[in-house]
């Protein structure tokens, strides 16, 4: 596991209990088990270091447990993803099912379906639209991500400022960062001239900022709540020539980004972390919960920490692909 990995600060909720000898179960000698993973297709950097994570965790394990199968499929829409994990039940016969569904709302019947059929379900990063219905719920702290972005904003604009937002998809966990950021500067100085969702997506943070800057001869500040999002609004800032009016947060952790916080760039001074190694965490502790007879249930948070120059060596990780 990378140093990025390895330095998340990892907040165990009460709800989550990881304990031997407590329900888990611990595999005979002779007994497999198959443990079915699916992700989204690597269509931004995010995905693909989501990729990236599951097949370096899922080669580890398989060498250190060579009686855990794991069966894994990168999906480019939800459709084919349903399709998957139907496969994986009725063809490959997995006891074990770790998710992250690229829609949630269009994955919850189906993901319930595989929980239904008596397998441990594990989701990662999004919410579905049913309560109860995973045993384990693995994602960063999209609050976090919201508030921590928004605290800095404060603090780098104490006589107030004008901001844009550029947001991810209309789905909970966008929502989530939204409600938090927009709770954190409220009674603050900060306006919120506008916010768009910019899809997770480096062209489209390229459009929607190059809209702001048409709308707004003024902004202090951007918030993108996502990397690949702001690469796309630098380029579009850069372009028009006004690098020097105002910085931009985004999330995540990708290492270019990171380079930028750690060699000073005004217009890059932070970033909050959201790492896709998280995916790697859903598949060791599923894979713990039928290896050591380990009962892992609830839901297992990783913290959104605001890297700054001061401790972003402790992220910067020169094998990871995003």
């Amino acid at each position: 596991m990378g140093r990025t990995t390895m330095k998340l600060a990892k907040t165990l909720l009460a709800s989550v209990v990881i304990a031997g000898g407590m329900g888990g179960v611990a595999l005979a000698q002779d007994d497999t088990v198959t443990i079915g993973v699916s992700v989204p297709a690597a269509t931004h950097g995010w995905t693909g270091g989501v990729n990236y994570f599951a097949q370096q965790a899922i080669d580890r394990l398989s060498e250190t447990y060579p009686n855990v199968e794991f069966v894994f499929a990168s999906s480019p829409d939800s459709p084919k993803q349903i399709a998957d994990i139907e496969d994986m039940v009725s063809t490959r016969g997995i006891d074990a099912l770790v998710i992250l569904p690229g829609d949630p709302d269009a994955m919850t019947s189906a993901i319930k379906q595989v929980k239904d059929a008596g397998k441990f379900v594990t989701v990662v990063d999004r919410q579905l639209s049913i309560e109860g219905v995973e045993n384990l719920y693995v994602a960063g702290d999209n609050p976090g991500l919201g508030a921590n972005a928004a605290e800095y904003i404060k603090q780098a604009l104490p006589d107030g400022g004008n901001i844009v937002i550029l947001r991810g998809l209309p789905i909970p966990i966008d929502q989530q960062r939204f409600d938090a950021f927009m709770g954190s500067v409220e009674g603050s100085n900060i306006t919120v001239l506008g916010d768009e969702f910019a899809n997770w997506n480096r062209d489209d943070g390229f459009r929607v900022m190059q809209d702001f800057l048409t709308r707004y001869p003024e902004i202090d500040a951007v918030w993108t709540q996502d990397d690949d999002i702001s690469l796309g609004a630098i380029e579009a800032i850069r372009q028009a020539g006004r690098e020097d009016e105002m910085f931009v947060v985004g999330g995540a952790g990708m290492q270019q980004i990171l380079q930028a916080v750690a060699a000073g760039d005004a217009l890059t001074p932070v970033d909050v972390s959201y790492s896709p190694a998280m995916i790697a965490t859903a598949i060791e502790l599923t894979t713990s919960h039928f290896t050591g007879g380990i009962q892992v249930a609830g839901r297992y948070i990783l913290d959104s920490t605001l890297i700054t120059q001061d401790n972003v060596e402790g992220f910067l990780d020169a094998e990871s692909p995003f």
